[in-house]
């Protein structure tokens, strides 16, 4: 799967590089990218020369992209001849997004942040916003932020692109007075707004004594190798701060026993976060180790899709966006097909 993704992903962005003066160049990058993935494509999806694997299943598990502009989601499967008469039945299919926080005003400043609640830069709005416009046909029931404003800020506003129109609501659930006081009484009003639920379980990995203090003097200060052993180590926490492996005790047992349950129930969920609280989450999705979590890399205001059915999360990348810089934000894997073609341009 993850090879089709990297075909589709890349086809995409030859589309948006591809160089319109020359049309039997751009044929060539594209048959040599094909030749590329075509043989793990086949080996990772089980395919004949047919496209039809032994399960008897066709496998669509991608994200084709046509232009800079579209985002078309498959289903996980769809049911070959021999199985038409399971097409009536009710899929417990569910979406799965998850969104980086654009931008924000201390990253602009290069500042470590933290659990600081510090707002989106001009460019974090900008990126929240395009955001919204790559999940915008995707289903959304309730979304989950963290307790910090960029995150909240980040859903919102991509929110606002949604082909649905539905008003995000923030929940206030912190005491008897807040729920009362917050409650819509118009069933109408209620069908056309999705419910945001905020907990600091979801929060940044807070950085304890690095909070507020600029990276560049931080390494100046600390070594460059302690900072490094602080930011990427799976269980080394800076002074009086969290390590990765504390932020994903509290980040997992809050995905487990919160949202899990409502894919479960087959609704659709967006959880805009952080760095580290999703790159746990993913941990935990995945099933990656503890080396390979330390060196994934999200960036900010890419969303990432997954799609729960059958007990399963399925990864099926970043929908697609007017840059091809999202499309390999996410694991070493695609970076490699990413270096693979650089080289061709280059």
């Amino acid at each position: 799967m993850m090879a089709a993704e990297v075909y589709h992903q890349a086809i995409g962005t030859l589309q948006y590089q591809s160089y319109p003066s020359n049309f039997n160049h751009q044929q060539k990058l594209q048959k040599s990218l094909v030749r590329l993935v075509l043989k793990d494509f086949i080996n990772c999806n089980g395919l004949s020369r047919r496209g039809i694997n032994h399960s008897g299943k066709r496998k669509c598990g991608v994200i084709r992209s046509s232009s800079s502009r579209t985002s078309v989601v498959d289903p996980v499967s769809s049911p070959s001849k021999s199985n038409a008469g399971d097409t009536n039945k009710k899929s417990n299919e569910a979406s799965l997004i998850l969104i980086r926080h654009g931008e924000s005003l201390w990253n602009e400043k290069n500042l470590f942040t933290g659990c600081v609640d510090v707002p989106l830069s001009k460019k974090g709005i900008e990126e929240a916003i395009e955001a919204g416009k790559r999940i915008s046909s995707i289903p959304i029931d309730v979304i989950f932020t963290s307790a910090l404003i960029r995150a909240q800020m980040t859903a919102m506003l991509a929110m606002t692109q949604h082909r649905r129109r539905k008003v995000p609501i923030i929940m206030h659930n912190e005491s008897e007075q807040a729920r009362s006081w917050s409650q819509v009484f118009s069933e109408d009003t209620k069908k056309q707004s999705i419910p945001v639920i905020a907990s600091w379980q979801l929060n940044e990995r807070m950085y304890g004594e690095l909070q507020g203090l600029n990276k560049q003097e931080t390494a100046d200060r600390y070594g460059k190798e302690k900072v490094h052993e602080w930011r990427r180590s799976y269980d080394i926490p800076p002074p009086n701060g969290e390590s990765l492996e504390m932020c994903a005790q509290r980040a997992v047992a809050y995905f487990r026993d919160q949202i899990e349950p409502q894919l479960i129930s087959g609704k659709n969920v967006m959880i805009a976060a952080h760095g580290n609280s999703l790159r746990s989450i993913i941990m935990y999705l995945d099933k990656l180790t503890s080396q390979e979590v330390i060196s994934l890399e999200l960036s900010t205001g890419i969303p990432m899709l997954y799609i729960f059915k059958e007990g399963k999360f399925v990864r099926r990348g970043s929908p697609v966006g007017p840059s091809e810089a999202g499309v390999y934000a996410y694991t070493r894997r695609l970076a490699l097909y990413r270096q693979k073609l650089d080289e061709m341009f280059h």
